[in-house]
């Protein structure tokens, strides 16, 4: 009986240790056409988690619940989603840079420890063109060493045209590759990341890896985006859907499972890498967490929200192939 354990325990290990090393496995990313593909030039699909504004849910920005989503959710990505002028006071990156860093830096260098890709993302929906150079210049400088992290520029513009978006995402790009000739750099397009087309019709040149960000939430964006998206890929858009999920965009209401799922379909089927929105516990459906939620991970069936089941259940099948 002992020995069998031993084997047992041994072989889960092993498990554990093979299927948790995505940066080891998968290395420097790059774009190869419409293809996120890695080190290898093979095909890869990021699939995980974004941190809900850390200037309002702070308490899970640490490595412990990195660690727990690696380990538990089987997440390769995760997205730490830095609030610029929107949260609680004395929180925001305008109003508190030093720790608004110290947040998004605990979950990026967590990442890294635990060997999966980690986004960056200023996480507006206004053009902050100051801040944003400053900020940039130094998470490039203090991280382009590491293949983990990915850049996303500009979470949501709402009202900004697109010749507003790519010349303030052009001017962050070179602050970027100043310091990281190499990461993947995510750019925001118009109308809370719903109007792929027009940087399809328009794209940033002279820079390679670059992608732009879909978002979508399945009980409002149906059938007629993916349409959109479809006909950006043709154009030889890159996109990455940097954050998404099942419920209205609004982040309330009933989850439309068929449709979400539809969506997991559509995205598969193109090899786009996917990101759900959010590890948080407020009471709206988005939030995964309840608020009996540990802090650092650990977290039992009853500290998770349909959503995050959803969520975690298509990560555990999705990432093991």
């Amino acid at each position: 009986m002992i020995k069998h354990y031993i084997i047992a325990a041994s072989t889960l290990l092993l498990t554990m240790i093979g299927c948790a090393q995505p940066v080891k496995d998968h290395g420097q990313l790059s774009v190869k056409g419409t293809q996120l593909v890695d080190k290898s030039g093979n095909p890869v699909s990021l699939r995980g988690i974004s941190y809900g504004w850390h200037s309002f849910w702070p308490r899970f920005y640490n490595e412990g619940s990195v660690k727990w989503l690696k380990d538990d959710w089987n997440a390769n990505v995760v997205r730490a989603a830095m609030g610029i002028e929107v949260g609680n006071p004395g929180m925001t990156y305008k109003d508190n840079p030093s720790e608004a860093k110290a947040k998004i830096m605990a979950v990026a260098d967590g990442a890294i420890k635990e060997g999966i890709y980690v986004i960056i993302d200023w996480h507006s929906h206004n053009i902050n063109l100051k801040e944003a150079k400053v900020f940039f210049a130094e998470v490039s400088k203090k991280y382009a060493k590491y293949p983990n992290v990915i850049y996303e520029v500009f979470n949501e513009p709402d009202d900004e045209t697109w010749p507003q978006v790519k010349a303030y995402s052009e001017e962050i790009i070179k602050v970027i590759r100043k310091n990281d000739a190499n990461n993947i750099i995510l750019v925001g397009c118009p109308h809370w990341d719903q109007d792929v087309n027009l940087p399809a019709a328009d794209p940033i040149k002279g820079y390679k890896n670059i992608m732009y960000t879909l978002h979508f939430y399945a009980a409002t964006h149906k059938q007629e985006l993916r349409d959109r998206a479809d006909a950006a890929l043709k154009a030889g858009l890159p996109l990455f859907v940097s954050e998404s999920a099942g419920m209205e965009a609004t982040g309330d209401g009933k989850l439309d499972v068929e449709e979400w799922k539809r969506w997991i379909d559509w995205m598969e089927k193109n090899k786009l890498s996917w990101i759900t929105w959010s590890l948080s516990d407020k009471d709206e459906t988005c939030s995964m967490l309840t608020k009996s939620a540990s802090s650092t991970g650990n977290w039992k069936e009853s500290d998770i929200k349909e959503s995050g089941i959803k969520t975690r259940d298509y990560l555990k099948v999705l990432n093991k192939k």
